[in-house]
């Protein structure tokens, strides 16, 4: 078995480690004897979204999103639309997810439109939401915990679902109590920090969505994740006061 992983933009959306998320699944499928692939397509450079499996877009600073546009318009947008609606698989975090949208809106009005291949929208704020939070995934039946730091509200709309409820922080937009976006195969959030090595359980199932895909049901043999468990269980207790 083998996956082909799309880093976009990985020289421009990269905020706060990100890209280790890219490393824990590259990780946690060598050592599952899978093969993995990894190709970084950043601007002026031509996707073909039908050459991969998944697809992760890290975050990045509004000013970093804005210089994006020109090469989301000039053919990115039309080949992610269709890769979403053909099942791929996506990890998006922060300003990814956001650029999946169809705008962001700045706290001054102005209006930067991106690809609209999700039903959601953002507007900026000059509250910022920041610091280390939980939320619910009903989705697997875990709690996931992470790092949010934004001034941007996400609002969902039709045929889109939240990845999960907040427990401690602010999610989506610090009032409707969601957290994240759930559409086919993709899985966005503002949990940076990053979002996998913390969370081997959300970890191996975007993986397995993936494979799935490409090969129909699959079972990943367990890992030790004794130290990845701990980390979480870490931060829960930190976050929830749980014993």
């Amino acid at each position: 078995m083998e996956l082909k992983i799309c880093h976009l933009y990985p020289d421009v959306l990269n905020l706060y480690g990100d890209r280790g998320n890219i490393l824990c699944m590259e990780q946690r499928l060598k050592w599952r004897g899978i093969d993995v692939t990894t190709t970084g397509v950043s601007v002026g450079e031509p996707l073909k979204a039908s050459d991969f499996d998944l697809f992760f877009i890290g975050g990045g600073q509004d000013f970093e999103e804005e210089v994006l546009l020109p090469d989301l318009a000039a053919g990115k947008t039309a080949e992610l639309k269709a890769a979403i609606e053909d099942g791929a698989t996506f990890l998006a975090i922060c300003g990814g997810y956001q650029m999946l949208g169809a705008y962001y809106k700045t706290w001054d009005g102005q209006q930067c439109d991106f690809t609209g291949a999700l039903d959601l929208y953002t507007e900026g704020s000059a509250e910022r939401m920041i610091g280390n939070y939980a939320f619910t995934c009903e989705e697997l039946g875990v709690n996931v915990v992470g790092f949010e730091n934004h001034s941007g509200k996400t609002y969902l709309g039709s045929g889109v679902k939240p990845l999960g409820k907040v427990l401690k922080g602010y999610g989506n937009n610090g009032a409707d109590g969601t957290e994240g976006a759930r559409y086919k195969n993709v899985f966005a959030t503002y949990s940076h920090g990053c979002l996998l090595p913390k969370n081997p359980v959300l970890c191996d199932h975007i993986l397995k969505t993936a494979l799935a895909r490409k090969y129909g049901a699959v079972e990943l043999p367990p890992l030790d994740d004794t130290l990845e468990e701990s980390a979480h269980r870490y931060m829960e207790r930190r976050l929830l006061g749980e014993k």
